[in-house]
């Protein structure tokens, strides 16, 4: 599980205010979790923030970064600068981090402050907590290849499939489709890997759903959710 933690869930300074912080977020290792962040200019005058990360620690194998609007950015962007106008509440900025390989607790410590009148600054800190896994059942069983469930399923950005191929001369892969029976994309299961990673960052929100194919045939197919 993934947790994280503000000292207050709404923090105001005189011209805006930081609203819908929530107290957790949950998640495991391998998972993206993006907390949003939401802005409104409680003044008569368009504002300019800049979101600052002052300090924190994570782990070696973990990312931390933000996102704006459905795009993220470079680990080693610090600031982000956005502007709010009158009376908006702007809610398209979200904190994005990923959670690595490792169980473990990562803290970050943020700064927001109006551009033109720095005095006018808020402070909030994030606490992530990662926990391991939980062990999963296979949901396919053969003498040719064992597949546990996709997750997390939901999904964002992308969901992961843990296998293993028994037997070398077998063939197999994952279909993502959609409703439609659309192919969404291929995955190649080799049989040098255990794990199958599947791009969910470009789907559109709803339900799809994964086929595992073995030597060209269809064997099992089960529901993978897509979310924004």
């Amino acid at each position: 599980m993934i947790w994280m933690s503000t000292l207050s869930f709404g923090l105001g300074a005189q011209g805006f205010e930081i609203t819908g912080l929530q107290d957790s977020y949950k998640g495991t290792i391998g998972e993206v979790v993006k907390a949003p962040l939401q802005f409104r200019n409680n003044g008569d005058r368009p504002i300019t923030l800049i979101i600052r990360k002052a300090s924190g620690q994570i782990g070696t194998s973990q990312k931390n970064y933000f996102c704006h609007e459905g795009n993220c950015f470079d680990q080693v962007v610090e600031d982000f600068i956005v502007k709010v106008e009158p009376g908006q509440t702007l809610n398209s900025l979200q904190v994005a981090l990923e959670s690595g390989l490792v169980p473990g607790i990562s803290s970050l410590r943020y700064l927001v402050y109006n551009k033109s009148n720095p005095a006018e600054v808020l402070e909030f800190d994030l606490n992530f907590i990662v926990d391991e896994k939980p062990e999963k059942s296979f949901i396919y069983d053969s003498r040719y290849i064992t597949l546990q469930d996709v997750y997390p399923n939901p999904a964002v950005d992308y969901a992961f499939v843990d296998y293993a191929i028994l037997q070398d001369q077998v063939k197999a892969k994952i279909v993502v489709h959609s409703v439609l029976g659309n192919s969404m994309g291929e995955y190649e299961l080799s049989i040098f890997e255990k794990q199958a990673k599947i791009l969910t960052g470009d789907l559109n929100a709803g339900i799809y759903f994964y086929t595992l194919y073995i030597d060209g045939e269809a064997v099992m197919t089960r529901k993978l959710i897509v979310k924004r």
